[in-house]
């Protein structure tokens, strides 16, 4: 777990700017697309995970945070976003409200988990959920938004990878070949998976053990064996991503390490050294039972989470800095004028400007070595001279000539100095 800092005291982690211009990135353009933010708690009842993520996943099994708390409930630190988003659907009827629903949500997730890079036990997760549509078209548009995400961003060679898993009328029997396939194979496996194989065999394709994933790599395919409604529905979705222009990658062996899905299930991949194997940085697809397995109405769903320390972590290592430097940064010249300044530096602030000013007050060399460290746009020094004329100067840090100012007008004369021309 860890702490984020602005500007450069966060270490390996990305500053905290960068991470307030992807939430405003994120905001701003999921707003475009319809979807409103919700806010679910940190907390929520064990059970609730258990039965939506699935009891045999490596999330409810090995890295929930549960504890009992005094009323002797079990409660789960939330280590996904869909469960509690789908529980607060049903828990507010929103179904009876409106018949198709968006939604998008930005918070921190808890998994004890191994440690990788941009992969921690307390992380944080932009996730979307669309509630009320069936259509491939609603599959295609959760897409479309986390590429135009990424393109806002300016992340490049992520790629999409797509696969359906299906639906109870056609996955039954790919799951009997897969067990075939896999006991053949079972002294291979690791102990997890062969555990897997008994319980929740699709799980073994979802092992990062090497000898298990070249098994999985030799199963049988699990698009050979779709029912003709999941195998239309695919089809559509392909078609719709080429009309959008959206390119991606059919990959049979995604099947997400989630129980809830049916049918399209994607994932985005960076190919950046950045990241080590930990290449993804979200994915999704759709759940059109989990609403109504929880004890909801018999919505069909579709949703994705991407991770935000990876996609901050990956807009560090581009080396753009985030965060509008001050408009100024006020020096005092002599001790007479400290409170004047002071006052303006708040005078200022009002008047809409960001304004740097070291109370510490010290020698005028030492202000300006901190008025170089902020990166501030201009400087002005507040003196004897300037109280009594009423008048200072805007000295521009990136080198230029100085703009005489009347110390009423100094909010205007900044603005008027970044207007473009």
């Amino acid at each position: 777990m860890n702490d984020l800092l602005p500007g450069e005291l966060g270490g390996e982690m990305a500053p905290v700017e960068t991470w307030q211009h992807v939430e405003r990135t994120t905001r701003e353009l999921f707003s475009r697309f319809g979807y409103g933010e919700i806010r679910t708690p940190t907390l929520e009842d064990t059970a609730l995970f258990v039965r939506s993520v699935g009891e045999e996943t490596d999330i409810v099994g090995k890295e929930m945070y549960t504890f009992d708390d005094k009323a002797g409930r079990s409660l789960s630190l939330r280590p996904e976003g869909t469960a509690p988003a789908a529980r607060a659907y049903i828990e507010h009827a929103v179904s009876n409200q409106e018949p198709l629903t968006r939604w998008y949500y930005i918070g921190p997730m808890f998994r004890y988990e191994r440690m990788k890079t941009g992969r921690y036990r307390q992380f944080f997760q932009i996730g979307a959920e669309a509630y009320g549509s069936k259509e491939p078209a609603q599959d295609v548009e959760v897409m479309d938004m986390v590429v135009q995400l990424l393109e806002a961003l300016g992340l490049q060679d992520i790629s999409l990878n797509i696969n359906s898993l299906g639906d109870e009328a056609c996955r039954p029997a790919y799951q009997q070949k897969l067990v075939e396939h896999l006991t053949a194979h079972r002294a291979e496996l690791c102990e997890d998976c062969q555990r897997r194989l008994e319980r929740n065999p699709l799980r073994v394709l979802d092992c990062k053990n090497e000898k298990c994933q070249a098994i999985a790599r030799a199963a049988p395919d699990i698009l050979q064996f779709l029912c003709e409604p999941c195998k239309a529905h695919f089809d559509e979705v392909k078609r719709k991503l080429d009309a959008l222009g959206v390119r991606y990658v059919i990959n049979p062996q995604m099947v997400r390490g989630l129980d809830y899905y049916t049918r399209t299930t994607f994932e985005f991949i960076a190919a950046h050294p950045a990241l080590g194997t930990a290449s993804t940085v979200g994915g999704g697809g759709r759940y059109d039972k989990l609403v109504k397995s929880l004890g909801g109405p018999d919505v069909p769903a579709v949703g994705f989470g991407l991770g935000l320390d990876r996609l901050t972590l990956l807009l560090k290592e581009g080396g753009q800095q985030y965060g509008a430097p001050p408009d100024v940064f006020i020096a005092v010249a002599d001790e007479g004028s400290a409170d004047e300044a002071f006052a303006l530096a708040s005078r200022l602030r009002r008047e809409g400007l960001k304004v740097e000013f070291d109370t510490r007050g010290g020698s005028l060399r030492s202000q300006m070595k901190r008025a170089d460290k902020t990166r501030a746009r201009f400087t002005l020094v507040l003196g004897q001279a300037e109280r009594e004329s009423g008048k200072a100067q805007l000295k521009p840090m990136a080198g230029g000539e100085p703009i005489p100012v009347a110390l009423g007008e100094v909010a205007q004369a900044v603005r008027a100095a970044a207007a473009p021309r």
